[in-house]
């Protein structure tokens, strides 16, 4: 296989696209400090509040343990608090510091910016399509990932 192939392998596109969103995405969001995975957890967080590690784990597709970093890296920066659940004191639950609120409010704009870059370069009826395609094929591909997104978990998590 000549090395050119390579330039053209889904794999390769779509590793190339995400170093393309995350850059795109740090650079808009520069203002409140946050990665991708930062500005995901503090989205889930505000949404189901006192949710634990796992069940955020599962609803943004984010390994436990580089979540385990993550967090604690958040709640360094006053962003999230972790206490003991009232029903098990052994498992951490999670809610927005005010301080976090504040940050996803600053940056939810700055967010939906960076996604709007990052698809800007297409035609409008291409970006649609482009969504849509990419959509089913991580859907379709869920199961195959280190980290299968499990939006069950937030149902899990009601019922609890």
């Amino acid at each position: 296989m000549p090395m050119d192939d390579i330039y053209h392998m889904p794999g390769h596109l779509i590793r190339r696209a995400q170093q393309i969103a995350v850059s795109i995405f740090l650079e808009e969001c520069a203002p409140v400090d946050l990665t991708p995975v930062q500005f995901a957890a503090l989205v889930t967080v505000r949404d189901n509040p006192g949710i634990d590690a796992t069940r955020l784990s599962a609803l943004v597709a984010f390994d436990r343990s580089t979540l385990g970093n993550v967090l604690e890296r958040m709640e360094a920066k006053e962003l999230i608090l972790r206490s003991g659940s009232k029903d098990d004191k052994r498992i951490k639950v999670l809610h927005l510091s005010p301080k976090g609120e504040r940050i996803l409010l600053e940056a939810e704009p700055l967010a939906q910016r960076a996604q709007e870059r990052i698809l800007a370069p297409l035609a409008p009826e291409d970006r649609e399509a482009f969504m849509r395609m990419l959509g089913q094929l991580v859907e379709l591909n869920n199961d195959a990932s280190r980290v299968p997104l499990r939006l069950d978990a937030v149902r899990s998590s009601d019922a609890a």
